[in-house]
């Protein structure tokens, strides 16, 4: 990343305030650090529009309208489930946009299919989902660090 946290949300402001746009995130993984850098930002009421903790299976489905049928078929970390919390948070939010991410933080958890470090990340944007898969090295804070200055920077480069 050449852009840190705090100057990638300041650049998201920037983006969505010019577009008049509000986003939401939706996180499992990261349990709100997105949402919270996203506020610490004086103003973000202007562009930020709300945030769904979505850590356990339950409240994906609850709050996100992920089908359980979904995670039970593909886990909760997935390419699927990453997908639809990304259009479940913009439906559920009235938003424009939004960063959704599902991961496996550590130290516990990972498997070989799915190591410690696996994070999938949706952004739903007006032009459509994407989704990307990513693996990152370090302890539970330093994935979650990096998932954030992801999310923001994938949110950033969509705009």
């Amino acid at each position: 990343m050449t852009k840190t946290t705090p100057q990638l949300v300041e650049a998201l402001a920037t983006a969505l305030k010019a577009r008049a746009q509000f986003m939401a995130t939706a996180e499992s993984c990261t349990g709100g650090l997105i949402a919270g850098a996203c506020t610490e930002v004086s103003g973000s009421s202007e562009w930020f529009e709300r945030g769904f903790v979505t850590y356990s299976n339950a409240a994906k489905c609850e709050l996100l309208g992920v089908p359980a049928a979904l995670i039970e078929a593909h886990g909760a970390v997935s390419e699927p489930v990453a997908r639809a919390m990304a259009a479940g948070a913009v439906v559920n939010a009235h938003a424009h946009w939004s960063v959704a991410v599902t991961g496996i933080a550590g130290p516990t958890g990972g498997s070989a299919e799915k190591p410690v470090g696996t994070v999938w990340f949706g952004w739903a944007t007006p032009m459509g989902v994407f989704t990307e898969h990513q693996h990152f090295d370090g302890d539970r804070a330093a994935v979650r660090q990096a998932t954030v200055a992801h999310a923001l920077a994938g949110l950033l480069q969509r705009l």
